[in-house]
């Protein structure tokens, strides 16, 4: 043969070997972007972190020709989670941090079971898992954990296996450190839920309790007060009848001081009926027994009731009314006592030397009645408050230290139990108005407007 020959052969020879080393090439070069792909889906998936390390386990098995592949990654609060290939050995944390130590120590980027010469320790480990390759997952200056591969079913590992892990170790880092974050979002919001629902359950006890309690204060409140308006009823009676003269001759200074004691009376029963009237409301015992009444004749009792009172306050009461007969559909108890409290608290925050007015009259389907006094007001900013319960001005405090803040409060309960509506304007020192307009009777409403 030829030199020329022999250089053809030797050319065809080169030519053959490098068209199969690029088929060869070519080859792995789908088998590593097949790899990725696979592990990129996976990565990117929304699965526990558990089940994301299995599946990646799976896939690199599959890739390297490893007899087992498996990872270890640290999570809060000292936990990890391993999780790989069916029948891999779970490692201890213990001999991670080990692992830990010599990748900090050495910088390398992995460990081979056969490198191992001068480390007899770390050598030692790697073989009671198993174990020939171990690549630590690294995000900025951090080991999040290790990806563990037991020895290649067929021959040894070649740089082209350990690289396809390299070439996606960074992502497949980031997507665990994703996952483990999210994984500890869910703990706890699964522990905060936890909480939120053992002091839910806390506190609907304690607001049992509390209803209980609540229960209980408003029966012995409504026992007492019963047991105390029995004998008080008594007392302003057989008061009364002194003053009358049935128990013989009464001298003025007598007389003076038994005026006082009924008038003393006369509270106690008011404020006891106050009391007992909150109490039906928080049971939901506050009935409304409406009747037609003659509301023009009641206003004109309870003023007349209140002039010896007036009187011994240097005060004056005038009461002007357009018509004898308002009928309302009204429950006669509840409004005297709403108009005795808008009269009561008119006498005790008045000026002395002063003026009451009480009107009452009828504008179109409504009754109205009003109590003006010229005292001291009601402060602008704490207006807002001054018909819920218990709650008194500071001015009112000071003036009248023994008020129980209730009279407003079962005014408005009653005025709304009616239908009707509230009327309330004032202005600090110089006085207040008080009242309430209720529906007519439809008689009444009838003749009210036929007369317009």
């Amino acid at each position: 043969m030829s030199s020329i020959d022999w250089l053809i052969a030797i050319n065809l020879s080169l030519v053959v070997g490098s068209i199969g080393y690029l088929l060869w090439a070519l080859k792995r070069r789908r088998v590593q972007a097949s790899f990725h792909i696979k592990l990129i889906t996976i990565l990117t998936s929304s699965v526990a972190l558990r089940e994301l390390l299995e599946r990646v386990s799976v896939e690199i098995q599959a890739a390297t020709g490893a007899s087992q592949a498996f990872f270890f990654v640290y999570k809060p609060n000292n936990h990890y989670v391993s999780s790989g290939t069916h029948g891999y050995l779970r490692p201890t944390a213990s001999d991670c941090h080990m692992l830990e130590a010599y990748f900090y120590r050495t910088g390398n980027p992995y460990i081979r079971l056969h490198n191992l010469h001068s480390e007899a320790e770390i050598r030692r480990l790697l073989k009671s898992y198993r174990v020939d390759v171990v690549l630590p997952l690294i995000r900025g200056d951090e080991i999040l954990g290790f990806v563990f591969l037991g020895p290649k079913l067929s021959g040894s590992y070649s740089p082209y296996d350990i690289g396809m892990i390299f070439d996606i170790k960074h992502e497949l880092a980031i997507a665990i450190q994703n996952a483990v974050s999210l994984e500890a979002v869910k703990e706890l919001n699964a522990h905060l839920q936890q909480r939120i629902d053992d002091a839910t359950e806390e506190l609907q006890r304690s607001n049992d309790q509390l209803r209980g309690l609540d229960t209980a204060k408003e029966e012995f409140v409504s026992m007492a007060s019963h047991q105390l308006r029995t004998p008080l009823t008594s007392i302003k009676g057989y008061i009364s009848m002194v003053l009358e003269g049935d128990a013989g001759r009464v001298t003025k200074m007598q007389r003076q001081l038994l005026r006082e004691a009924f008038t003393s009376s006369e509270r106690m029963v008011h404020l006891i009926n106050e009391f007992l009237n909150v109490s039906r409301v928080q049971t939901g015992k506050f009935m409304i027994d409406k009747r037609t009444i003659n509301l023009a004749k009641i206003a004109a009792q309870e003023v007349k009731a209140l002039h010896t009172t007036a009187e011994a306050r240097g005060l004056r009461l005038n009461f002007t009314c357009t018509d004898n007969s308002i009928a309302v559909l009204a429950d006669e108890a509840k409004i005297r006592q709403v108009i005795m409290n808008f009269i009561d608290n008119a006498l005790y925050y008045s000026r002395p030397d002063s003026d009451i007015d009480i009107a009452l009259s009828v504008k179109r389907d409504v009754a109205e009645l009003t109590v003006t006094d010229y005292g001291i007001g009601v402060p602008a900013k704490q207006q807002a408050k001054l018909f819920t319960k218990f709650f008194r001005a500071d001015n009112a405090r000071t003036q009248r230290p023994d008020g129980t803040g209730v009279g407003l409060y079962l005014a408005k309960m009653v005025i709304d139990g009616h239908d009707g509506r509230l009327i309330f304007s004032s202005k600090e020192g110089q006085g207040s108005t008080f009242g309430f307009r209720l529906p007519l009777a439809s008689e009444q409403a009838d003749k009210a407007n036929n007369n317009e």
